[in-house]
């Protein structure tokens, strides 16, 4: 796996981190919306994996550390959405909105929103 891709539980620990910006390891695991949350030293791992990565930085206060994001939400989506589009579609914007539209069943007002994007993309050129 591409080290700017994340794992399911290392992308659930950084929308926690991103919903509040600023988190010790004890509030990731009271946010943990599931009903079976993992251990501290479970947390405290994928935190630390995912600061080696590049996407958690901490303050230190004495032996407990404060994490926040190092990557927005939108930042983290677009490095993703580009890699599935490159890797997946080989680039193809078409493949991949027409895998999206096939897959699920998209509502009038999804469509016209759709459209709306993509007429303001082309007047912004």
């Amino acid at each position: 796996m591409e080290k700017n891709l994340l794992t399911p539980q290392e992308l659930k620990v950084m929308n926690i981190l991103w919903r509040l910006r600023k988190a010790f390891v004890n509030d990731i695991i009271d946010e943990w919306a599931e009903d079976k949350t993992p251990a501290y030293n479970t947390v405290s791992t994928i935190v630390r994996i995912l600061q080696k990565k590049g996407f958690v930085a901490h303050k230190a206060y004495g032996r407990s550390h404060q994490y926040q994001p190092s990557i927005s939400k939108a930042q983290y989506q677009k490095r993703h959405i580009s890699s599935v589009l490159n890797n997946v579609f080989a680039g193809s914007m078409k493949g991949l909105v027409s895998t999206l539209l096939d897959e699920k069943e998209v509502s009038k007002e999804d469509l016209a929103s759709l459209k709306q994007l993509i007429e303001d993309s082309e007047t912004d050129k």
